[in-house]
């Protein structure tokens, strides 16, 4: 009997133990950064990521301090993921291979080969983007100097990129935690770039298969499902025990969503003369309401507790090379979502906003999950795929 209540007690307080090692460690909250698709430019979600990473060194006093040493997890959709991918693919010495404001530099220097117009048809009127000229410049910036070409392994943090399979007719997903599981869910990440952004209005479908070809799909635009991809980092945060063991719900989440402008035209512009919706209009239409749906799905879950969830977007529309300067942007007054409905009008600018979150992220840590997987020695193969 005695060894019985001894055997009762231990487990007893091991039980507490972990409890109260778990609520510890969550005190140091998971921070989630999500990056929206939509447009060629880039230019509104690039200012705030600038803007973001210049606080992080000011703040910090460090000119090296990058935006992924104060981020657990990122995500990004489109143009989006782009830039996700370019500040936090690792150098091989587990620091990233861009910052900020090379990432959008490189966007704007190489938008004529990223996003270049062919004609095509038989009379040459319907316009289209070259699929092969992005590839060649994806390809080459996402390869290191040592003739490495990058996968989705070859991250410094979590990074989840979305996209929409027609051979399943389903999402799916890129992660760096599949990819670091198993290589069958590992991709090149010119690839991954290639099919998160296939707009099926101006590319034509990605056909893509994973390093091993075991993993394949038809790719196309990932913000047709998932333009705002806040939804698939927390959802992926809080299941993911490997990185994030400590993880129980969103109280333990802080979390900053970068939109890119609005994609939908002014009212008058979305019809044509007989009242009808603008073939054109349509996929910009749903781009711009599933980041809003997310958005008004966060800032309910979050309506507790506001400032663990912040929304930077603007209202500027951007159209081809055309947008707002930076100055603009940052200046915009800031809107945030209100609890089962409705806007309100910040005081805060954006610029502001990003301010305060930067004092919140310097104020707690610099994130200290493991380095980039494809360093690590032993990995654990999946056993029921992924």
């Amino acid at each position: 009997m005695a060894v019985e209540i001894s055997r009762v007690t231990l487990e007893i307080f091991s039980k507490l133990e972990k409890k109260w090692l778990a609520h510890s460690e969550g005190s140091k909250k998971t921070r989630v950064l999500s990056i929206d698709g939509g447009g060629t430019t880039g230019i509104i979600s690039g200012t705030y990521l600038i803007h973001l990473e210049n606080q992080i060194q000011a703040k910090t006093g460090d000119s090296n301090a990058r935006i992924i040493d104060f981020f657990d997890i990122i995500a990004g959709t489109g143009i989006g993921a782009l830039l996700a991918v370019m500040i936090n693919a690792d150098d091989g010495n587990g620091r990233p291979m861009f910052t900020a404001r090379e990432a959008v530099k490189f966007m704007n220097d190489n938008r004529n080969e990223l996003f270049s117009v062919k004609t095509v048809g038989i009379f040459r009127r319907r316009r289209m983007f070259s699929g092969k000229r992005m590839d060649k410049v994806l390809k080459q910036v996402l390869t290191r100097d040592d003739g490495k070409v990058l996968t989705m392994k070859d991250m410094c943090k979590p990074l989840l990129v979305p996209c929409f399979d027609l051979n399943t007719s389903a999402p799916f997903v890129f992660s760096r935690a599949d990819a670091s599981e198993s290589v069958s869910f590992d991709f090149e990440l010119w690839q991954v770039i290639r099919a998160t952004s296939a707009d099926p209005s101006m590319f034509k479908p990605v056909p893509l298969a994973s390093i091993d070809g075991k993993t394949s799909c038809l790719a196309v635009d990932g913000g047709l499902v998932m333009n705002n991809p806040t939804s698939i980092a927390v959802t992926h945060a809080l299941h993911n025990k490997r990185d994030f063991p400590a993880l129980t719900g969103v109280d333990d989440l802080v979390v900053i969503s970068i939109g890119n402008g609005s994609l939908s035209v002014s009212p008058n512009r979305k019809f044509n003369r007989h009242g009808q919706c603008r073939t054109s209009s349509v996929v910009d239409i749903v781009l711009d309401g599933v980041s809003e749906t997310v958005d008004q799905m966060f800032g309910n879950a979050f309506s507790w507790n506001r400032t663990d969830y912040v929304r930077i977007q603007s209202s500027h529309y951007t159209n081809g090379s055309m947008g707002p300067t930076m100055e603009e942007v940052l200046m915009e007054q800031g809107v945030e979502s209100l609890p089962f409905g409705g806007k309100r009008l910040l005081t805060e600018t954006n610029g502001q906003r990003i301010e305060s979150f930067v004092q919140r992220l310097v104020a707690s840590r610099r994130s200290s999950l493991p380095p980039s997987p494809c360093k690590d020695t032993t990995v654990t193969p999946l056993v029921h795929g992924r």
